[in-house]
């Protein structure tokens, strides 16, 4: 499976090598909203959820180093039509930046590239998610010490120790015996917690400095990572795509013929190694495909749910028109504040509900009691109408 993404030579566009670097996070979130989904009907999938960080990690291994060893690029790269190649840069005295380019010598990559370059690509993003695990388990401990004070402390007074595998020790508030192993961990959670945020913004300046200059054409490293590997990311010609696949081609021949043991157990390895190769070959094709229609069916069911879930708003109606004052009413004081009854500051002030107009408690109380209407208005009311006002504005 092979996108071309435009571009002159055999130097990748920017948007090429952006697309290839965020797909394992795109693939990632992808499987994990699928096991989600399966595990809805199959609760034993949750243990697969719990341990997300070491399935993925396990699964990426297996697929960088089948494609670093086939086609000498990563995963995301090899779909793209990218290989790694290896720079060796002759510097002479009279080199200058416009020919820089043609003193770079592109070779194959070496066993040592290959298994540096898994290390940056599996084991590297493995520790930083666990690192952003545990700082974000240290900035909720911060909030809530925060909030509650020091300690996790429950209702009965008690503390609650966590162990890291979403279950809690309980302890008395007053123990202070704490094993070395828990003090050691406590103490390290601190340490990430604190360094993390900082070792997190370099990386993240780092990478857009890189991005900017690969931009820029100021250099042909995308990434530290590649810079540190002295590895150039290309464009595969045809010649080489042809070349991978008889490199294929040998290597499974090779692997077949060192079969040793009994010709059941050769039938065996042989049966186990196709169905391995099988997987490998469309392992690209079904997980870009997975991609793709675990989304669609994320976008078709989220969109389904809200139209059927979503209540039929209306917009509110019109205020009514306030009410008139009757010719035979009270009139009302050009201040607010005074009570048309009394004539002074109201004292207790109450509403009408029939009317709206706001009179002292005793003023309203005694009028609606003995005529049964509003002053103002005029119109029918009674005791029950009137309504005490706790902040008088």
């Amino acid at each position: 499976m092979l996108f071309q993404v435009g571009g002159q030579g055999d130097r990748p566009t920017f948007f090429e090598m952006a697309a290839a670097q965020q797909l394992p996070a795109s693939l990632r979130a992808a499987l994990t909203y699928s096991l989600g989904v399966f595990a809805l009907r199959r609760p034993f999938l949750h243990k697969v959820l719990d341990y997300e960080d070491e399935f993925f990690a396990l699964l990426m291994l297996v697929l960088e180093t089948h494609s670093l060893r086939t086609t000498d690029a990563s995963f995301s790269e090899s779909l793209y039509g990218l290989r790694r190649r290896a720079v060796k840069i002759r510097v002479k005295k009279d080199i200058t930046h416009s020919d820089l380019g043609d003193r770079t010598q592109h070779s194959g990559l070496g066993k040592h590239h290959k298994i540096l370059s898994v290390v940056f690509l599996v084991v590297l993003p493995y520790f930083k998610s666990k690192l952003q695990s545990v700082y974000n388990k240290e900035r909720d401990a911060r909030l809530q010490a925060n909030l509650w004070g020091e300690g996790d402390e429950g209702f009965d007074g008690a503390v609650y120790l966590d162990r890291g595998d979403n279950s809690s020790v309980l302890a008395s508030s007053s123990d202070a015996e704490l094993s070395v192993g828990i003090r050691l961990k406590m103490r390290i959670e601190k340490i990430v917690g604190t360094c993390y945020p900082w070792i997190h913004a370099g990386n993240e300046g780092l990478s857009f400095a890189y991005q900017l200059l690969y931009l820029l054409d100021a250099t042909g490293f995308y990434s530290l990572g590649l810079h540190a590997l002295g590895i150039h990311v290309c464009r595969a010609t045809g010649q080489e795509l042809m070349d991978t696949s008889s490199r294929i081609s040998k290597i499974r021949s090779r692997e077949r013929a060192s079969l040793c043991g009994p010709p059941w157990l050769k039938a065996i390895q042989g049966a186990l190694l196709s169905c391995t190769y099988t997987v490998l070959d469309y392992a690209q094709t079904s997980l870009i495909a997975a991609v793709f229609f675990f989304k669609m069916m994320e976008w078709w069911y989220q969109s389904a749910e809200e139209r059927m879930s979503a209540p039929t708003v209306y917009p509110p109606p019109p205020p009514p028109p306030p009410p008139k004052a009757a010719s035979e009413g009270i009139p009302l004081p050009p201040d607010r504040t005074i009570c048309p009854l009394c004539s002074q500051k109201r004292a207790n002030p109450s509403v009408l509900a029939v009317s709206g107009f706001v009179f002292c408690y005793p003023c309203i109380f005694k009028y609606v009691s003995q005529y049964r209407r509003c002053p103002v208005t005029l119109m029918p009311a009674s005791v029950d109408h009137i309504r005490r006002l706790f902040h008088d504005v």
